[in-house]
Order: C-alpha cells, then sequence, then structure tokens
C-alpha cells in the first residue's frame, strides 16, 4: 500500500538549497608568504604615514612587504596615490586624482635619505590628466633625491606618458641610474590586462630610452593566459634591444574584480624563463613567483655602477659620478 503525503495547509514548498559561490583557487605553497610585522616594518610604515608619502607596496598590495621593509626596502609612488586609469590586473585606485603635490620631490628625497639606501626605486601612478603625466614632478624629485642622497642609485619606474617622448626626455635629463616601463604581458593579452595601455607604445618608450643610452629594465607578469612561446619571443625581442634587466613573476588577482589567475607557473618554469634571458643577452634577470618590479631591488646597486662603466650596456647615471 502506498502511502501519499500530503502538504500542511499554509507551508511552502522548500526553497532549492542556494548555489555555492565558486571559490578562488588556493594558491600554491610557493606562493604563501608570512603576514608582514616586526619593529623595522611599523617603524618604516609609520615614517611613510608622517611623511604623507605613497608607496606601491602598499597601493598594489605587494605580497614581499613584509620581507622588504624589514629590509628598509620601499618603492616610493610619487603623483599621488589615484590613477587615471583602471588596468585589470592592479590594485591601486583608480579615480579622479587630487592636485599635484608640489612639496612631494621634497619629501620623498626626506625619507630616502634618512634610509641611508644604497639603492632605492621610485614610481608613479598614471596622471593622463596633467599636459606632461607628470614628467615635471618626476625631474624635481630626482633633483631633490641627488641632492640629498647624492650617494644613492635610483631605479625610475615611469608610465608611458602616452607615448610622448619629450616628457620621456625629461625623466632622463634628470639622471636616473635606470630607467623601467613594464610591458607587463604579451602583446596579444596588453590591451585586456592594460586596457588604456598599448604593446607598442610602452615598447617605444623602452626603445627610445635604450637608444638615448640609458640603462632599461622592464616586468612581465606570467599566469594570464599567454603561451610560453609567446614570452620567449617578447624576451627575445628585449635581448636584442639591448635590455639591462628583466622581472618575471606570477600574477596573482587581487580581487573578485579583477582578472582571474589562468595558471600558477612553477618555480621551475621561472628558471627555466631566466637562463633563456640570459642567453638572449639579458644582463640581469629576476625570475620566480614572487618577483615583482622592484623585487631585490636594493641588491642590484654594485651590478648598476659597474655596468654604467660599459659602453655595452648605458651611459653613466649620476650616482657614478660621485
Amino acid at each position: 500500500m502506498t502511502t501519499t503525503r500530503l502538504p500542511i495547509v499554509g507551508q511552502q514548498p522548500a526553497a532549492p538549497a542556494p548555489a555555492k559561490k565558486a571559490r578562488r583557487p588556493r594558491h600554491p605553497k610557493w606562493l604563501r608568504v608570512p603576514m608582514p610585522g616586526g619593529q623595522a616594518y611599523s617603524e618604516l610604515k609609520k615614517r611613510v604615514n608622517e611623511l604623507n608619502l605613497h608607496t606601491v607596496c602598499q597601493s598594489a598590495s605587494c605580497p614581499n612587504i613584509g620581507e622588504c621593509w624589514n629590509n628598509k626596502a620601499l618603492t616610493i609612488m610619487i603623483l599621488g596615490e589615484i590613477c587615471t586609469r583602471s588596468c585589470r590586473f592592479c590594485d591601486v585606485a583608480t579615480g579622479r586624482p587630487l592636485p599635484v603635490d608640489e612639496e612631494e620631490p621634497r619629501r620623498v628625497a626626506t625619507i630616502l635619505a634618512e634610509l641611508e639606501l644604497n639603492h632605492t626605486v621610485i614610481t608613479s601612478v598614471d596622471r593622463d590628466d596633467l599636459k606632461d603625466g607628470g614628467a615635471s614632478i618626476w625631474a624635481a624629485t630626482l633633483e631633490a633625491c641627488h641632492t640629498l642622497a647624492p650617494w644613492m642609485t635610483i631605479e625610475v619606474l615611469v608610465p608611458d606618458f602616452k607615448g610622448q617622448l619629450a616628457d620621456v626626455d625629461a625623466v632622463l635629463a634628470a639622471n636616473p641610474d635606470v630607467f623601467a616601463h613594464n610591458l607587463e604581458t604579451v602583446p596579444r593579452l596588453s590591451r585586456e590586462v592594460r586596457v588604456q595601455a598599448r604593446y607598442d607604445r610602452s615598447y617605444a618608450v623602452l626603445r627610445h630610452a635604450r637608444e638615448a643610452g640609458a640603462l632599461t629594465k622592464t616586468g612581465i607578469m606570467l599566469g594570464l593566459g599567454e603561451e610560453l612561446d609567446e614570452v620567449r619571443e617578447v624576451i627575445t625581442e628585449l635581448g636584442q634591444l639591448g635590455l639591462t634587466i628583466l622581472t618575471l613573476g606570477q600574477y596573482l588577482q587581487p580581487s573578485k574584480k579583477h582578472l582571474p589567475v589562468a595558471r600558477y607557473v612553477h618555480p621551475d618554469e621561472f628558471a627555466a624563463l631566466a637562463e633563456f634571458a640570459r642567453e638572449a643577452g639579458i644582463a640581469h634577470i629576476e625570475s620566480g613567483p614572487l618577483v615583482r618590479s622592484s623585487y631585490h631591488a636594493e641588491g642590484q646597486a654594485e651590478l648598476i655602477q659597474r655596468m654604467q662603466q660599459l659602453d655595452a650596456y648605458g651611459r653613466v647615471g649620476f650616482a657614478s659620478l660621485q
């Protein structure tokens, strides 16, 4: 005999269970880092705040901030903390920037002189709202650093200035020791990853700086959907360009609104690409899952000064004249 169960009067049918949200894949073990902390980290963070400065370490959620700041290695980000571009890999805030702070160069030079660094990296947001893209503030920042810390070698990690080479020249005229501009990814993915930028324009900026005699540097992220053959092709072209320093690192998704990670690249693949880059003629390579544009840059001061003496790599920068 079959029993039929009638619904209780007034009872609503059971709602279907909500679908489980797809979780972002967990990072592999080689990408796990401890939470930042320690006395040196805390003291540096306090001083950055006191001087009302910005760092890409904080604004771009860099996983190496604990390691770097405990070694007094930080990357100052000038021209404010709001970018006029909306790159789909970057965690720096996008919007309408505040007016230019003319006193910022002095404060940047002050903290770098206090830290007594042998080498530092300075970067900036994109300022497409400014006629010169911020090149005059770049020049003023370098001049202030040369005055307060003449022993220090300086790497500038600049935007593309919309391809305006006169603005690039304004930065080069202020004598940085390394001129860096990141390609970020392979040509096929450039528009999707960087939105308002163009691969050919970025390459032209690097080529112009190299032809002007500068030591040049660029960085590429892996794990965005590129093929290894595409990466090797870019590396080959950079070797032919005479690039001095190359960084290769793993892309990590800052939030759900950013591009997802297509794959996690194994450390062995990074090592193989580093060897390929050396064979392509690039003098120095930082390649690994946690590598970022300024990763271990503080250890490159001696290398840079030595290379500045070689005509094959570039002109003598300001610090080597001291």
